[in-house]
This record gives C-alpha cells, sequence and structure tokens, in this order.
C-alpha cells in the first residue's frame, strides 16, 4: 500500500461549486443576499409570532419551530461557505467537518418531521374542526415538537456515526461545498455498503415515512374541501394548505433527490444541494408571509404600534 494512503485525513479539501474566480465571487454574492434575507425573514417571523397573541396558535407554533431549525440550518453552512468562496485553499478540519455534518442532519431531519406534524395539524384543523383544539393542546404541540428535535437528533447520530467510523485515509477532496454524508462516502478507504445500507434505512425513516404522513393527510384535506359547500371555505383551506404544501415539494424534492436516487443521477447533487442547503431555508418564511394574510396583519400591527422596535431592543 501507498505511504500516503496509510495516513489519516486530519482535514479535508472542500472544491466547491466552481473553479473560476469570477463565479466564485457571483457566488459570495448570491450566497451573502441569500443568507441575509434567510436571517432577517426568520427573525422576523418568530418576532411576530411571540409579540402577536392572535398568532398564539398550533400551526405558527410549529413554523416557529422551522423558523428556528432553518436558521440553525442555514447558518451552519453558508457562512464557512462565503469564507471559501474568498479563500484559495478551501479546507475544514476533520473535526469541523464532523460538527458540520452532524448539525446539518439534526436540522434538516428536524424538518423533515416538523412538515409532517404540520401537515397532521392542518388535517385535523380542516377535517376535524370541532375536536381540533380539544386534540391539539398546548401539551400536545409541545410533545411533537420536542418528538420532532428528538428524532431528528436520533437518526442525524445514526447517519453521522456509519459516516465516521469509516477510516479516511489519502484521499481528502471532497467534490462539494460543505460537509454532507453521500460527498464523504465517496472518499472514504474501505467498503461503504453497511454504511450505505444503514444510512439508507435511516433515510426511509425520515424522508419517505413523513412523506406518506403528509400525502394521506392532504388526500383527506382535498376530499374535505372538495365537499365543502361554501366557495369561501374552500378558497381558505386550499390558501392556508397551498402554503405548507409548496413548502413541502420545495423541501422533500430536493431531498429525495439527492438521497433517495441512485448513484448514476447524482451528478448534478451538489447544485440540488444548493436548492435545499441555501435557497430553500430563505424561501420558507418568505412563502407563509407573503401568502398569509395573518402574517402581513400582524407585521402592519407591530409596525404601526412600534412594538417590533421595542422587542428586538429587549432582546
Amino acid at each position: 500500500m501507498n505511504q500516503t494512503n496509510q495516513i489519516w485525513v486530519t482535514e479535508f479539501l472542500l472544491l466547491g461549486l466552481s473553479d473560476d474566480p469570477q463565479t466564485q465571487l457571483l457566488l459570495f454574492v448570491l450566497f451573502m443576499g441569500v443568507y441575509l434575507v434567510t436571517m432577517l425573514g426568520n427573525l422576523l417571523l418568530i418576532s411576530l409570532v411571540l409579540i402577536d397573541s392572535q398568532l398564539h396558535t398550533p400551526m405558527y407554533f410549529f413554523l416557529c419551530n422551522l423558523s428556528f431549525a432553518d436558521l440553525f440550518f442555514s447558518t451552519n453552512i453558508v457562512p464557512q461557505a462565503l469564507v471559501h468562496l474568498l479563500s484559495k485553499r478551501k479546507v475544514i478540519s476533520f473535526i469541523g467537518c464532523a460538527a458540520q455534518l452532524l448539525l446539518f442532519l439534526i436540522f434538516g431531519c428536524t424538518q423533515c418531521a416538523l412538515l409532517s406534524v404540520m401537515s397532521y395539524d392542518r388535517y385535523l384543523a380542516i377535517c376535524d374542526p370541532m375536536h381540533y383544539p380539544l386534540i391539539m393542546t398546548w401539551k400536545v404541540c409541545s410533545q411533537f415538537s420536542l418528538g420532532c428535535w428528538v428524532s431528528g437528533i436520533l437518526v442525524s447520530l445514526v447517519d453521522t456515526t456509519f459516516t465516521l467510523q469509516l477510516p479516511y485515509q489519502g484521499d481528502n477532496k471532497i467534490a462539494h461545498f460543505f460537509c454532507e454524508a453521500p460527498a464523504l462516502l465517496v472518499v472514504a478507504s474501505a467498503d461503504i455498503h453497511k454504511a450505505e445500507t444503514a444510512i439508507f434505512f435511516m433515510r426511509v425513516m425520515i424522508l419517505l415515512a413523513p412523506v406518506s404522513l403528509i400525502l394521506v393527510s392532504y388526500g383527506a384535506i382535498i376530499v374535505t374541501v372538495v365537499k365543502m359547500k361554501t366557495t369561501s371555505g374552500r378558497l381558505k383551506a386550499f390558501s392556508t394548505c397551498g402554503t405548507h404544501l409548496l413548502v413541502v415539494i420545495l423541501f422533500y424534492g430536493s431531498a429525495i433527490i439527492t438521497y433517495m436516487t441512485p448513484k448514476s443521477s447524482k451528478k448534478q447533487g451538489k447544485l440540488v444541494s444548493v436548492f435545499y442547503a441555501v435557497i430553500n431555508p430563505m424561501l420558507n418564511p418568505l412563502i407563509y408571509s407573503l401568502r398569509n394574510k395573518d402574517v402581513k396583519r400582524a407585521f402592519r400591527n407591530v409596525i404601526n404600534r412600534g412594538k417590533l422596535f421595542r422587542f428586538i431592543l429587549s432582546l
């Protein structure tokens, strides 16, 4: 065996999205703009929900959790990507890579679980409105939220353990702009079949299982909405659920393309990952805010009364 192949990797070289300096500068401007909008949008949405008592409902409680996950999810990836876009040598330590992978999976898996819980919340609100307040109590909402975060942590620990327990020797070049499991497995110095099998089952659990719940929920919602007698009721139901369904399609669509498709179709994987790792955390608060009358009303109220500025100053 080659001498270099026996040296354990202590750092990884991230090849990024492009070698062209002009393209890197363009990506830096794009990523910086997206990150600022992501931070502002999610923090604003969280602040509005905390300030406005009319937004103290289960749906917005789960939306707050989703915004928290988006904030940390984006912060875990984008700032370092920005630094690397301006650096000649895009290096990350093995420990740093492991931490980034773990946090990426925690917040990403938690988002998957939250989106499925939010679909169940919409199902109850539309299909069983009489019992909705009795079922979705604050205690139940808190338990659902805690379950989402715990499931995200557990799945991420399994994925990270199976990924990092492999030996990494010699080759330390990752064809990606951050540490993601599929890109790391490519440079492992051992048979990755067992790791891929274990990780695949975890992906089924955190991706396909929630998607199945979402499809069942929205199937029942569509049947209920179609049976509604009033046009205004149908429009209100479709507007509320359409916002959530759009977020689900954007997030799960890009994640499934990366994690659940054959290797032969993953050549554009890192480009797809730009969407769910960088763009999607920005879109969530924009979609919920721009399409939601309650959020827009709350924003006008807190601006007119100066509550938002007092709240920010009190933090």
